[in-house]
């Protein structure tokens, strides 16, 4: 397996899995992820096993660069290579390119993907409070997630 940036020829697998995994929330089509990967603040990683790609993950880069900010745009793992550490994988680089320059990170999260917030949990996320029907169509509650910078968690 190999870990590589997403360029444009991925966005159409990235909507196919959006369609997959979030088929009730608005999921991505393929026009958002060429904006979301050629735009110059953000960041777009696949998981592929030869030229296929199994999981994705964004975030994009806020504020200037002498005290950022991150956010995580969507993370995703092909449902029949779920369970397998891919989702742990992708966010090992996302969190390493935000420490690098000592940003703190920012994500929301569906309630009820305990999954996902084990995950986040377990790279330092806190819940930072609710955000009542956040996701659309399918009125669904997320939770707002933080991660201190690398300074702020080491107590700098």
């Amino acid at each position: 397996m190999e870990i590589r940036r997403l360029a444009l020829p991925d966005a159409t697998r990235c909507a196919e899995l959006e369609e997959q995994l979030f088929p009730g929330d608005n999921p991505w089509p393929r026009d958002i992820f060429l904006v979301e990967f050629a735009a110059p603040h953000t960041l777009y990683l696949g998981v592929f096993d030869g030229d296929d790609l199994l999981a994705y993950g964004g975030m994009a880069m806020l504020g200037p660069r002498d005290d950022p900010e991150f956010e995580i745009h969507t993370i995703g793992v092909d449902p029949e290579h779920q369970r397998r550490g891919l989702g742990r994988v992708l966010m090992d680089q996302l969190m390493a390119a935000a420490d690098g320059v000592d940003g703190q990170v920012f994500l929301e999260v569906r309630t009820d993907n305990e999954a996902a917030i084990a995950m986040y949990e377990r790279f330092g996320f806190v819940r930072q409070g609710i955000r009542r029907n956040y996701y659309q169509p399918s009125g669904a509650d997320a939770y707002t997630m933080t991660r201190p910078s690398q300074s702020e968690r080491n107590g700098q």
